[in-house]
């Protein structure tokens, strides 16, 4: 899916520059037409597409008898209770492919006191959990 993003994005600026090539004053200098603004995009999107994926992938989870910690993409720590207390349902199952080499899950987790949180995790993480439907 990621490299479908990228190819799309690098689709969409090659579109733009082959139009403004060959539009009037096409042969003007780059910056005059907009083609590092266009570049400037193609890379700002590129990067806003990547950390908007891995945002849910969090970069430790620490499962103690009396709660577990989640530390987020960004170092925040979220302490939750412990595992035979919160609920999951698998929402989507990657395989392993050329972002992780490990099957990778979409994880949904709540429970009392937590609301519905969404992680990309190792499968079968929270397989300790009892697995049920969302909350109505």
């Amino acid at each position: 899916m990621a490299a479908l993003y990228l190819v799309a994005l690098a689709a969409m600026l090659i579109v733009f520059v082959l139009y403004d090539r060959t539009a009037p004053g096409g042969n003007a200098s780059p910056v005059s037409n907009g083609l590092w603004l266009l570049g400037a995009l193609f890379a700002g999107f590129a990067v806003f597409g990547a950390v908007f994926t891995l945002h849910p992938a969090p970069r430790a989870i620490e499962v103690t008898t009396d709660h577990v910690v989640v530390v987020g993409r960004w170092g925040r720590r979220r302490v939750l209770p412990p595992l035979d207390s919160l609920s999951t349902r698998v929402a989507r199952r990657y395989s392993a492919g050329w972002l992780a080499d490990t099957p990778v899950e979409q994880v949904e987790l709540w429970g009392k006191g937590v609301a519905l949180r969404t992680y990309l995790v190792d499968a079968e993480l929270f397989r300790g959990t009892s697995p049920s439907g969302p909350k109505a």
